[in-house]
């Protein structure tokens, strides 16, 4: 039987800002993006501030209205990305199967690692302390014989013990897991949730009793993976590898103020092609389907878009994209003002898979531009390039550089 950890950060940026601010300590304090560029979202609530009602993803006025005396700290991507590093690092001392699921959270199997550091509750003891003397951080740990069972130990029981630590056994799952409703169950949202309500389910034992067959009919393959994962079913190894075969490449942004005529939509449109096309050339690879989605800026009436086309054959060229792109948008805006703007590539290919064409004799010129370009802005910084619609006011190449994932650096 193996033995796997789900490893979670409490509060993962909150507590390394409470660790970089000692005297913050004892303050309800909410990590956050920066409210005049509409970017003020709670990203990180310490205890304290969710004492108060606080909850990630919050808009930062509202979680200010329920806590007088908050404090808001910028995030810092970079500090969080190195720490994240550095708890890696401290899990691949116990074992080589490591599989980051994000920034904050890591799937660890120690099943070959008994021997050498104890049974799995002497090593989740071993791993909490020695992340909390690197790092100031407490880590919660979910113990499973399989990565649902691990997480669902974590988000459930490990996060509400005092420990922090939870076994979570197969065994047990009739007192433990099944009494829970069945929307504390991993995979399943909102509208899933409803859907199981309106057959009488209720709990996540009821919804393990019900017959594949009925799941499967409904659902298909889902309908398999509910009823695996309601009975503590997981197969999926820990590996090193997850992250493998990207499927898509993409990059959003939400505006700084409400973008309204076409000239300065172009011109984001078109950074955020170039940004996506130098990370497919990054990963080696080309793509064949354009995606466009659009926010309206309205919050009370929601609109917007998320349409794609299928070009002719794949390319990780930016103009090529940036025109596919251009035309989705004039078909689907209805005119109004936007506050948020992405493109993805899908359908990736390796980039030296393309096909022999006796037509376009120019592509594999376009194709090293994109490579010799890209070799300048990794030498000399992502700005040394850029173009000139860039230095208008609706320009915001500059300002990006300056994030990571979206927030300063």
């Amino acid at each position: 039987m193996k033995t796997i950890f789900l490893v979670d950060m409490q509060s993962f940026y909150a507590s390394i800002e409470k660790a970089r601010y000692p005297h913050l300590k004892d303050k309800p304090l909410v990590v956050s993006g920066d409210p005049k560029r509409r970017s003020g979202v709670i990203l990180a609530a310490c205890p304290l501030a969710k004492k108060s009602g606080i909850k990630n993803g919050e808009r930062l006025w509202e979680a200010a209205q329920k806590c007088l005396d908050l404090v808001v700290v910028p995030p810092k991507m970079q500090d969080y990305i190195t720490i994240s590093v550095e708890i890696t690092n401290i899990l691949e001392q116990y074992t080589d199967l490591v599989e980051p699921f994000s920034i904050d959270e890591q799937f660890i199997d120690v099943t070959g690692s008994h021997t050498l550091f104890g049974p799995p509750l002497e090593i989740a003891k071993k791993i909490q302390q020695q992340i909390w003397e690197k790092t100031k951080v407490r880590a919660r740990i979910g113990i499973g014989e399989n990565k649902m069972l691990a997480k669902m130990a974590c988000d459930h029981f490990s996060k509400k013990n005092k420990s922090g630590i939870f076994w979570l056994k197969k065994e047990e799952l009739e007192k433990t897991l099944w009494p829970l409703p069945v929307e504390k169950m991993f995979g399943v949202g909102g509208r899933m949730a409803g859907h199981l309500r309106n057959m009488g389910i209720r709990t996540i034992g009821q919804l393990a009793a019900v017959p594949l067959k009925r799941l499967q009919d409904k659902w298909g393959i889902n309908g398999h993976v509910l009823s695996m994962t309601a009975n503590g079913e997981d197969f999926s190894p820990v590996t090193t590898s997850s992250h493998d075969g990207q499927k898509a490449i993409g990059h959003g942004m939400t505006l700084p103020r409400d973008y309204i005529g076409l000239a300065e939509i172009r011109v984001v449109l078109l950074e955020l092609c170039e940004e996506v096309c130098m990370r497919a050339r990054k990963s080696n690879v080309m793509g064949q389907t354009v995606t466009v989605s659009v926010s309206g800026a309205s919050y009370e009436i929601r609109s917007g878009f998320h349409r794609q086309a299928t070009l002719y054959e794949p390319t990780n060229y930016v103009m090529d994209i940036f025109r596919v792109a251009e035309k989705i948008f004039l078909k689907f805006w209805d005119g109004n003002p936007i506050r948020r703007l992405a493109v993805s590539l899908t359908k990736l290919c390796r980039d030296d898979e393309l096909q022999l064409s006796l037509f376009d004799t120019g592509r594999d010129k376009k194709a090293d531009l994109g490579y010799v370009m890209d070799g300048i802005k990794e030498k000399y910084g992502t700005t040394a390039l850029i173009r000139a619609s860039s230095l208008t006011k609706a320009g915001q190449a500059f300002e990006r550089a300056k994030k990571i994932g979206g927030h300063y650096k």
